[in-house]
């Protein structure tokens, strides 16, 4: 499974306006509402709330892995965001996050599911991939980077 065969170069945020967590998770829904992937916003964001009240996908290094499953997806979608100033999000470790890779599979997909979260969690273990998109300078920096890690492991 590759990273990109879920995660578009549109779902790509550069730069999250967000302050706090539930600002960050209903601002990633919200790429997933305009690309008409997910219609209902409000559902969307509360099953991700949901999950963060089971504990937090704020993973720890900065990285945070909001995921759920929603009944109208027929697909595992992903949106990346990065917030450069980094935000609280009652991460494992304590630190505030810097970037997240929201997944909303379909509610009867735990395999796919798995993988994906797998896959993601594969490549940010690397130190060295996480500066690199924090330094990036826009979307597409974003997306060479990601597509080239992708492409790599």
């Amino acid at each position: 499974m590759k990273l990109l065969d879920f995660l578009k170069r549109e779902r790509i945020v550069s730069h999250l306006e967000a302050r706090d967590k539930e600002g960050a998770l209903a601002e990633l829904v919200d790429v997933l509402v305009a690309d008409k992937s997910v219609k209902d916003r409000a559902g969307a964001v509360e099953v991700l709330l949901e999950r963060e009240r089971l504990g937090s996908t704020g993973i720890g290094e900065g990285i945070a892995i909001p995921h759920g499953k929603l009944k109208e997806l027929d697909e595992l979608v992903a949106v990346f965001g990065r917030s450069p100033e980094g935000l609280e999000f009652d991460s494992m470790d304590g630190a505030p996050v810097h970037l997240f890779f929201l997944l909303m599979a379909p509610e009867n997909s735990a395999s796919t599911h798995l993988k994906a979260l797998a896959r993601i969690s594969r490549l940010l273990k690397d130190r060295a991939f996480r500066e690199e998109l924090i330094q990036a300078a826009d979307q597409d920096e974003l997306y060479a980077i990601i597509a080239r890690e992708d492409e790599r492991y």
